[in-house]
């Protein structure tokens, strides 16, 4: 296969490290090399390069300021993502464009499936939901994920690692439950969506599983030998947010195969994660 991913994320960089692995031919774009909201820009490169699998990974991912940017975050979730739609679906490119559990309230007593009536609760899903409304119009598909963390960027779980070293307690939302997902096992999912025959529409890819923020926070503190009690449990409202957020996300896998445990998951990734943190990660 002729791999095209966009974005420059963690997420974007384990991808690229599994296709080049393959030997087969793969392009890998930040922003500043390909700037999805240039429609000309984006129609030329896919007709040039003719790529048979787009992986999108380029987002607006500042939740909080997307509540008074929702235009600028429009334009890079939903808008870019109907030009690159187009281009795929012109070039006969199987694009699959990576979405959230935001596109959700958050209010289920169960997971939500992929077919869940969708309602976000604020402006990033709600440009969120634009783009997996744009790539679906154009016979792609949509990968829902929630929870990212990785060796490639910042995120929860090495916040944690850091804090863990530096202060006596730390203090962590319990009533928001969700699936922490290695960024690492997601690329692999997508790798092998590309691969199959399963066709287009929405597919869930979540760590199995379900935990809240403290949860996650003391199996964290757990694997750096740390007592995990030092982790306090809190309620979302101690920390105020711009945007409200989902009180719970989780997402069920029913259309194919899914990814393992999230405890296993991070156990697998502790390793690569504690290769990044350093020092870090000998709290005792």
């Amino acid at each position: 296969m002729r791999w095209l991913i966009t974005g420059g994320g963690m997420l974007a960089a384990d991808v690229l490290d599994r296709t080049t692995a393959t030997g087969e031919p793969v392009l890998a774009l930040r922003r500043a090399e390909l700037d999805l909201r240039d429609s000309r820009a984006v129609h030329d490169l896919v007709s040039a390069y003719r790529p048979e699998v787009v992986i999108n990974c380029a987002a607006w991912t500042a939740v909080d300021d997307a509540e008074t940017h929702e235009d600028e975050a429009l334009a890079i979730n939903g808008h870019a993502v109907r030009t690159l739609a187009q281009a795929c679906e012109s070039a006969g490119a199987r694009l699959l464009h990576l979405s959230t559990d935001y596109v959700f309230d958050g209010t289920s007593r169960r997971p939500y499936t992929e077919d869940s009536p969708t309602g976000p609760v604020n402006a990033y899903g709600r440009t969120k939901l634009a783009g997996e409304q744009a790539a679906l119009e154009h016979g792609h598909y949509v990968v829902r994920t929630a929870w990212l963390y990785g060796a490639g960027g910042p995120n929860f779980v090495r916040t944690m690692i850091k804090l863990a070293g530096t202060r006596p307690t730390v203090d962590v939302v319990d009533d928001q439950h969700g699936q922490p997902t290695w960024s690492a096992d997601l690329a692999d999912f997508l790798v092998r969506l590309a691969r199959s025959e399963l066709p287009p529409g929405i597919y869930h890819g979540t760590s199995a599983g379900e935990t809240s923020w403290h949860g996650l926070a003391g199996e964290v503190f757990a694997l750096l030998g740390a007592d995990p009690a030092r982790v306090r449990p809190v309620p979302g409202t101690a920390f105020p947010r711009p945007a409200p957020r989902p009180a719970s996300s989780v997402l069920a896998c029913t259309r194919c195969e899914p990814i393992r445990h999230w405890r296993e998951a991070l156990h697998a990734a502790w390793p690569v994660l504690c290769g990044k943190a350093g020092p870090q990660c000998s709290v005792e």
